[in-house]
């Protein structure tokens, strides 16, 4: 195992350390929180051949450079963006090595997504909180990443058997987001609530909504047509799936992301597939927005296939580098 050092040279906007997230909190009052974007923070993983839920480094818009003091092995993924290594061209979504000294810079198209994702083999040196990385502001854990800073990596990756290595060496079956629609389309299963309001599913599915500046980690606030109740029976506050859409007493449209507690009372007229929480985690302010009702058992289909992406990716990741000399751990493949 070799500790290696990464300057950070620039941090964007917003860069923290992240994983997937906390696990059996919620019942303590404690949010999974976790990456906006799972999906990306675990294929980056994956093809940096480390477990899925390894830390790895979100930045939220800006540009991300880092040098490290010896060679490593990444993956960048997310929001589509243009990524160097020593000013040279390289790909998104696919497995690289950045040479000892040379500087990798990822910069997003913020007009396509919010967030990229930077997975490192190894070990990134970093607090935890209830057992994650994963930022938690209220709770004064804030795991950010300053330009100045120098974050720390055990790893026991030592390069490839081979004396060059060009990145298009790697022909993966990864299962990259794709944000070329305009608006999203999100997939959304409707929830106990939507009975109490009278024609808000032809509404929903009618209307294009807009994500608003006053969006934050706690959930996306959209702009866009709604309908309340037309009683005022009090609704017990109780947890919901992230995902969730809110109807707030205000005339907007809230999405809960992976900091939502509890319903404060308002209706939940449907929830986000699965399968569609990526797209969420990447919108952004403008970013405009469609919803499309399905049933659970194409919900939990699309979800299934997904995963079986996912997997399959770990499976051939862990192959290509063991014909290269390198194994990641078994439990990158899982």
């Amino acid at each position: 195992m070799t500790t290696v050092a990464l300057d950070v040279i620039s941090a964007g906007w917003v860069t923290t350390f992240q994983d997937l997230g906390r696990r059996g909190t919620e019942r303590r009052g404690v949010p999974t929180g976790g990456a906006a974007d799972q999906h990306s923070a675990a294929v980056a993983n994956l093809l940096a051949g480390n477990s899925r839920n390894a830390t790895l480094i979100e930045n939220l818009g800006g540009e991300l450079a880092l040098v490290p003091d010896a060679d490593v092995l990444l993956a960048v993924t997310g929001a589509p963006a243009r990524v160097t290594i020593g000013g040279t061209p390289a790909s998104s979504w696919t497995p690289l090595v950045v040479p000892a000294g040379q500087e990798i810079r990822v910069r997003p198209d913020m007009d396509r997504g919010t967030r990229t994702y930077l997975a490192v083999n190894g070990t990134l040196e970093t607090r935890t909180l209830l057992g994650s990385a994963a930022p938690d502001a209220r709770m004064g854990f804030g795991q950010t990443i300053a330009a100045g800073s120098r974050v720390l990596l055990e790893t026991e990756f030592r390069g490839f058997r081979r004396q060059l290595f060009e990145p298009p060496l790697f022909r993966l079956p990864v299962p990259v987001t794709r944000f070329d629609e305009d608006p999203w389309v999100i997939d959304v299963v409707a929830a106990h609530g939507v009975r109490a309001i009278p024609g808000i599913r032809d509404v929903i599915e009618g209307a294009t909504y807009v994500v608003t500046p006053r969006s934050n980690h706690v959930g996306l606030r959209l702009d866009g047509p709604v309908l309340h109740p037309d009683d005022d029976e009090e609704i017990v506050s109780h947890g919901v799936p992230v995902g969730s859409l809110q109807i707030p007493h205000a005339d907007e449209l809230i999405v809960l992301g992976r900091y939502r507690s509890l319903t404060a009372g308002y209706p939940i007229v449907g929830v986000a597939s699965q399968a569609s929480l990526p797209l969420l985690g990447q919108a952004g302010p403008g970013r405009r927005l469609r919803f499309r009702w399905i049933d659970r058992e194409t919900s939990l289909r699309r979800v299934a296939r997904r995963e079986a992406e996912v997997h399959r990716l770990g499976r051939a990741v862990a192959e290509a580098f063991g014909a290269l000399g390198f194994m990641p751990p078994l439990s990158a493949i899982k």
